[in-house]
């Protein structure tokens, strides 16, 4: 058993490279260029695949951890809904694989909130990164239906929400390169990369935003 855990462990950081390689280099390269796209696509199945092998590895005896389980589900919703959200080029109404995708991902993000006000009543070390991980996905997820509600009004948001979601993901797969590949296993080795991933995000909601037009004075 151990032995076919550690293989699936090397293909999971295999494919975790894949995800962390591609999207490095997909934040590099021009924005919607036919390069950018390509290693999008690879950054997505890169990381997917490595969640998706991550999530019975954390159920295996002397491997079980609920946090990673989480987090690899929470891996796959940034993916599948940042890129779901590129159909909003062209639709103008959330469907509902759009609700479901949603939805899976605010229930889980209760149950990490709620099971970090447990860790931290009952004083177990780290809880507090149940709760800072689910308060993103349950913010995530209410911006989601805000924007499945008015999708008519704020379509042009599609931009916005598929760099948001997919830095995402790649600041999970950041992190899980520091805490596994590295072995720093701190509060902060777990929150910098998401804090400073915010800001980046912040940065290109403010270039991508519509400009405003300056209005001359009249003397």
């Amino acid at each position: 058993m151990e032995q076919t855990i550690k293989i699936l462990i090397y293909i999971h950081a295999f494919f975790g490279g894949i995800g962390l390689i591609t999207g490095i280099g997909s934040i590099l390269v021009k924005k919607g260029s036919l390069l950018h796209k390509r290693m999008g696509k690879l950054f997505s199945i890169g990381m997917v695949t490595s969640s998706l092998i991550s999530i019975p590895i954390c159920w295996m005896p002397k491997h079980q951890n609920i946090f990673l389980f989480l987090i690899g589900l929470f891996t796959i919703y940034l993916v599948i809904a940042g890129n779901r959200v590129l159909t909003f080029k062209t639709k103008t109404k959330a469907d509902t694989i759009d609700f479901i995708i949603s939805g899976s991902m605010l229930f889980f993000s209760v149950v990490m909130i709620a099971l970090g006000v447990y860790c931290q009543l009952m004083n177990i070390e780290n809880g507090i990164l149940f709760t800072f991980f689910g308060g993103f996905g349950l913010y995530m997820t209410i911006k989601d239906f805000q924007f499945y509600k008015n999708v008519s009004e704020t379509n042009k948001k599609w931009l916005s929400k598929h760099i948001g979601k997919m830095i995402g993901a790649l600041i999970a797969s950041i992190t899980a390169f520091i805490i596994a590949g590295i072995g720093i296993g701190n509060i902060m080795a777990w929150m910098a990369p998401s804090i400073l991933g915010t800001i980046y995000i912040m940065y290109w909601n403010r270039k991508i935003a519509p400009k405003k037009p300056v209005l001359k004075s009249i003397n």
